[in-house]
């Protein structure tokens, strides 16, 4: 940002001693006056004549003068004289029946005084400025305090200074090429000015938490070569009403003279949520900085080279003036990356760390569906840290696996102590998961068992991992999951006779499969497709609601109690015919504790080899018989 050269720098200091010349020309020259204006002095001699003559009614004897009053003519006045060294004034005063009071002299040093009743004062008077600009500058957004309220508080990073391209970004293909667009503009406006078109003036980034929004739009600075304004939504408001619209001017006024430029609004759902109509009380502030924001978008001109960027994981909550063409005409999704996507994302944040050449990158990529590009890299920082404690130099496949689980279940809790007992319960119930999930089709191949606790509360779990990316789910593969859901509860029943509260995760997963099937999927015999619930917030969670009436409710609440119901049976029966492996599988975790998959699989093809043998050879014993 340009600072005038011309115009002068004061320094704090000036402002405090204009203050203490003030305060000097009032004490000599204000108080004074009004003293003199509410008493009369006279000679001491004088005093001595009105007190002989019993006229004096009050006096105040102190240090160096007297203050007294006296009754002349009816009338009572106030005078003050200078004291003199007189030891009989005290008699003098109680023979003329004078109430008086006299003050002790105090000795005090003249340095003492100077330091009590100027020194100190001052110095509590600047200590008192100093906290209150420290507290503009660090909370009221300037960097000078009071006197920058007004300007904006936008990170500014010339030129290429962002330090990051579009080659530090994987994973957002489609995001890359709409966003590549704007930086063709800004570096051939020409050709786009041939043909008549117009560059938009904003592009909204949205998507969910971590897929790398404000890394998309430093990377177009970056590509672009141009200065790249930073700064969050919520720096807008303030609690002085007016100061975020003032700071929205500044930014345009700023991005004008810089053009061409970026200017790039985090999280602009702080500032730019939907306008309540007709609702007093609102927060005003708020509202004039979004109309500003609004009023500057429309009035500069985009032909300049100022683009807007902006991002958001809330865009419907967004007021629809914003999203209107000629201020926000592009939306660019920037979605959670898929299997490739997942990949690529992986191999970038690999080449910070030394990681071993024989990694396998696409099956950490299959094992973390679902994962943004922030927790992608987590994942890889996780691996690292835990190649270091153990002491090795790179980064190994097992670090990865071990990380994927860290950041899913948390870490592993290997001082834990579990009771023979409870572990020989938590060993059947996450077979029971993954027998039923590899005797049902549909459904994906189990990756690892382990009955090792972790910090998230988990004292087991089963971790399936598909052999690839899938975008749809058939009706089949949802009730086989909520079938693998309930596995865990039914072995329990099964060896056990009793239940646990060791399924609380899986009870609540499997339920919200199910209501999801009946109110959102149409995968309902007696709803058909009917849409029962609504979404909000899909980027934050996905909170529902139901949109039907109280009669429907119930009638979705008992569907979905029978749904959960008939998968329960299913997984019990499954488990029952299977007892045998079951018991032999269970064994076997209780000695290691952790299996993979492979081992899990190995030990289920032996049963089944000898099954299919037993029966074989079953119809050859009989006809021996016969």
């Amino acid at each position: 940002m340009n600072q005038d050269p011309q115009k002068p720098k004061r320094g704090l200091l000036f402002y405090y001693v204009i203050v203490i010349i003030v305060m000097l020309v009032m004490n000599l020259f204000l108080i004074p006056s009004l003293s003199k204006e509410t008493t009369e002095e006279v000679p001491y001699s004088e005093f001595l004549s009105m007190l002989d003559a019993h006229r004096v009614l009050q006096a105040k004897v102190e240090s160096t003068s007297i203050t007294f009053t006296a009754d002349i003519g009816n009338s009572v006045v106030a005078y003050t004289t200078g004291r003199m060294d007189d030891p009989a004034l005290v008699n003098r005063m109680v023979q003329a029946g004078v109430e008086f009071t006299q003050t002790v002299p105090t000795t005090i040093s003249p340095i003492l005084q100077l330091i009590l009743y100027w020194v100190l004062p001052i110095a509590g008077f600047i200590l008192v400025g100093q906290l209150l600009m420290r507290y503009a500058t660090r909370n009221m957004g300037g960097g000078s305090g009071f006197m920058s309220l007004g300007k904006s508080n936008a990170k500014v990073y010339m030129e290429s200074q962002t330090g990051k391209t579009f080659q530090d970004v994987a994973g957002e293909d489609e995001a890359k090429a709409a966003l590549k667009e704007i930086v063709d503009f800004l570096h051939n406006p020409a050709k786009y000015k041939e043909i008549g078109a117009k560059m938009p003036k904003g592009a909204l980034l949205v998507g969910p938490p971590g897929t790398g929004k404000t890394l998309l739009a430093k990377a177009v600075a970056g590509e672009a070569k141009v200065p790249f304004f930073s700064i969050s939504g919520s720096e807008f408001v303030e609690m002085f009403v007016g100061m975020g619209a003032a700071r929205v001017r500044d930014l345009f006024k700023q991005a004008t003279e810089k053009a061409p430029c970026i200017v790039f609004i985090d999280e602009i759902d702080a500032v730019g949520k939907k306008r309540d109509a007709g609702m007093p009380g609102g927060n005003d502030e708020r509202e004039q900085t979004l109309n500003q924001l609004l009023s500057e978008m429309d009035g500069f001109d985009s032909s300049k080279g100022v683009v807007i960027l902006a991002a958001t994981n809330r865009p419907d909550s967004l007021d629809q003036a914003l999203m209107r063409p000629g201020r926000f005409d592009r939306r660019i999704p920037v979605e959670l990356p898929d299997l490739a996507g997942r990949e690529a994302i992986l191999r970038v944040h690999a080449k910070d760390v030394r990681a071993s050449s024989d990694i396998n990158y696409r099956e950490v990529a299959l094992a973390t569906s679902g994962t943004s590009g922030a927790e992608l890299a987590n994942i890889i920082n996780e691996g690292a840290l835990l190649a270091v404690r153990e002491g090795r130099t790179q980064v190994e496949q097992k670090d990865l696996e071990e990380a994927i689980e860290t950041v899913i279940a948390g870490y592993q809790r290997k001082g834990a102590v579990i009771l023979p007992e409870e572990k020989r319960v938590i060993a059947y119930h996450e077979i029971g998961h993954a027998l039923v999930a590899a005797r049902q089709t549909s459904s994906a191949p189990v990756h690892k068992i382990t009955i090792i606790p972790r910090t998230s509360g988990a004292l087991g779990y089963t971790m399936q991992v598909e052999e690839d990316e899938h975008y749809l789910m058939t009706q089949e593969e949802i009730v086989n999951k909520i079938t693998t859901l309930t596995a865990g509860r039914a072995a329990e029943e099964l060896i056990f006779h009793e239940i646990t509260s060791g399924a609380s995760n899986d009870i609540e997963q499997a339920t919200k499969l199910a209501r999801t099937m009946i109110t959102r999927l149409g995968m309902s015999e007696n709803f058909d497709m009917t849409a029962l619930e609504s979404v909000q917030n899909v980027y934050l969670g996905g909170d529902t609601s139901l949109i039907c009436s109280e009669e429907t409710s119930a009638a979705i609440d008992d569907e979905v109690i029978r749904l959960v119901q008939t998968c329960h049976d299913k997984a019990l029966s499954l488990l029952t015919e299977n007892e045998p492996v079951l018991h032999q599988l269970s064994d076997y975790l209780l000695q290691r504790e952790t299996i993979t998959g492979e081992e899990f699989m190995n030990i289920l093809n032996q049963y089944d080899a000898r099954l299919q043998a037993a029966q074989n050879d079953a119809p050859a014993a009989a006809a021996e018989t016969l």
